[in-house]
């Protein structure tokens, strides 16, 4: 496929071996880290894209149009793994830090706050094809009541972006933390709502609240990790 990029030359038979710290299937994006670096690297031996690092540099990072490039093909493999993933993990992957992706759109956000997250892994497998699909399914069934739901997600994002930015040009203050802890709360019960829960994460979210912490599901849900917002000088 690799030869229908113009100066792109033939390249032979490869054998790819992958190691990684990531938990597969846990909503961390270990695919779409996965499908990144094996774009960036065929393209490379390929020809598509140079090689940007020098020996005599510690770091390098590619143009604008090459990230591009390797955001495509990353999306085409995550298309082979999970049906019809939405590009954000693929995205953030290839140009990395946060971003707002909207409609397919990509925006780096330059500057955001440094948040303490704890990651808990509920070591409950799924799969985000299936998951991705039920929600799908959910939203032909009941296009009333769902689609008003994630309206209201998109609204939570926005909101949380604001705050965000906010933090970044003011003192940091307890409200802000209030919040995003108000936001992390009503996102859970909309993925609820959607079908993307699982008793493993309502678990943790329990555990978290009665201790004054606010949880919610990351990736696809259906068990995987959750992440918790820690305030500063939160106790071991």
């Amino acid at each position: 496929m690799l030869r229908n990029i113009t100066g792109c030359r033939e390249i032979p038979s490869l054998t790819v071996c992958v190691w990684s710290e990531l938990p597969t299937g846990a909503g961390l994006g270990s695919s779409a880290a996965y499908s990144v670096c094996l774009a960036a690297a065929v393209l490379c031996a390929s020809g598509a894209i140079p090689t940007p690092l020098k020996e005599w540099e510690q770091t390098a990072r590619w143009c604008q149009e090459d990230l591009e490039l390797i955001n495509s093909w990353a999306f085409q493999a995550e298309k082979i793994i999970h049906g019809n993933p939405s590009g954000v993990d693929n995205a953030v992957g290839t140009w990395g830090g946060m971003l707002r992706f909207l409609a397919g759109k990509i925006i780096p956000l330059s500057r955001v706050p440094l948040l303490r997250i704890l990651l808990t892994n509920t070591k409950v497998p799924r799969s985000t094809k299936v998951l991705v699909a039920r929600v799908k399914d959910k939203i032909n069934k009941f296009p009333s009541i769902l689609i008003p739901v994630l309206d209201s997600v998109d609204a939570i994002s926005c909101t949380c972006e604001k705050v965000l930015n906010e933090m970044t040009c003011e003192p940091i203050k307890g409200e802000h933390y209030n919040i995003l802890e108000e936001l992390i709360d009503i996102n859970q019960h909309h993925l609820n709502v959607m079908g993307v829960g699982h008793p493993s994460l309502d678990t943790l979210c329990q555990v978290t609240a009665a201790r004054g912490l606010h949880s919610k599901l990351t990736g696809a849900g259906g068990g995987g990790c959750g992440i918790t917002l820690l305030r500063p000088g939160a106790a071991q």
